[in-house]
């Protein structure tokens, strides 16, 4: 059998896996971008506590 049979006989069933691991990478991406302003804010502004990095994760 060929690969580009069975691609093209079986597409469907890629995208539901493609489509889960793209929508995974962007939503690491956003929020490693919303990590930039983690304490920042002036809601959650307050003084951490001894061991505390950040007030959420």
């Amino acid at each position: 059998m060929n690969i580009i049979h069975l691609v093209r006989d079986h597409w469907p069933l890629t995208l539901c896996p493609i489509g889960f691991l793209v929508g995974w990478y962007f939503d690491k991406k956003h929020d490693e971008k919303l990590a930039i302003f983690r304490n920042k804010s002036k809601l959650y502004q307050r003084e951490l506590r001894p061991g505390e990095d950040s007030i959420w994760k």
